[in-house]
């Protein structure tokens, strides 16, 4: 580098800086202390509140209250739709999202809509959308009932909402990042003689797995805490069909408060774990692209004659 590109290197670094600060430090300080204190006021302090009141009776009334029967049912029942939920949403995502970023056909756009359509209709709708369905006086209601089969009132019916609710999470936060990959890896393994499984398996998934980990960890999360949907076809049977966020208001309205927020605080901590896991992918995310952005040009960080004949 000569004394000229030095001189430009730093006069555009100067200009750079100058044009970045232009605001007075009293507005940036300002700014950063209204985030600070909105953050304090509606997320530390409502979850620093649930933890205390959990707790403010002692531990044994905590572990007691997360003893009780209908407890642990709202506990399994929550992890066992989050189980099937996530999976299907994760099989969905990720076929929706190779579809819509690598393929152009007919039909990409209602797909795309249908994608975002959860997040344009209250999770209430949604529930009633499966009653009107299901339901005794739906759709299929008399054929259900002739068979002996039960949708709403029942495990099925929350499952089925859940994964409405939840769907589009996965399938969102891939969309973006293989548009913005394109398809030039796949299409150079396709031509060194890769099948397409192995081009899924060998280029696809690592170029998106970070991204992948980020929906699952937001799908399980809504997963566990939806309220909405889940109420309306679950009929709040205690034992049988509650929710931890049904369970939770359940005894907040018997004014059993210290064990509605025992049972809140798992939510509360499955919402910190969340938020830990979620840095945690985008920091591991950021490192890849910068170990991938910092390669010499010589030397790709693709080598698929080698991959995909290994």
């Amino acid at each position: 580098m000569n004394a000229l590109d030095k001189k430009f290197d730093k006069t555009t670094s100067h200009e750079f800086k100058k044009f970045s600060n232009t605001e007075p430090a009293w507005i940036r300080y300002t700014l950063i202390t209204i985030s600070l204190l909105f953050i304090v006021l509606f997320l530390v302090l409502p979850l620093a509140v649930v933890f205390t009141e959990a707790l403010r009776k002692g531990s044994d009334t905590y572990w007691l209250a997360l003893k009780e029967p209908d407890a642990w049912a709202a506990i399994r029942l929550t992890l066992f739709t989050a189980l099937i939920a996530v999976p299907l949403n994760l099989i969905f995502g990720i076929a929706a999202a190779w579809a819509i970023a690598k393929y152009e056909f007919t039909g990409k756009a209602f797909l795309t809509t249908l994608v975002d359509l959860p997040f344009s209709v209250s999770p209430v709708v949604a529930g009633l959308i499966y009653v009107l369905m299901f339901g005794a006086q739906g759709w299929l209601g008399p054929w259900l009932q002739a068979n002996d089969m039960k949708v709403i009132f029942a495990v099925p019916g929350i499952v089925l909402a859940t994964i409405f609710v939840t769907f589009p999470f996965i399938a969102r936060e891939l969309i973006p990042l293989m548009q913005a990959q394109g398809n030039d890896e796949e299409q150079a393994a396709i031509v060194l003689g890769a099948t397409g499984w192995q081009t899924f398996w060998r280029v696809t998934l690592p170029n998106i797995k970070w991204g992948l980990i980020y929906g699952v960890i937001l799908c399980n999360a809504r997963a566990m805490g939806e309220f909405g949907a889940v109420s309306v076809v679950s009929g709040h049977i205690r034992g049988q069909t509650n929710t931890m966020p049904l369970h939770v208001e359940i005894l907040y309205n018997e004014y059993q408060s210290s064990a509605a927020f025992a049972v809140a605080s798992l939510l509360a901590l499955l919402a910190l774990v969340t938020l830990a896991l979620k840095s945690v992918v985008e920091w591991r995310h950021s490192q890849a692209l910068n170990a991938v952005a910092n390669l010499p040009p010589e030397n790709p960080h693709w080598s698929y004659h080698n991959d995909l004949t290994h």
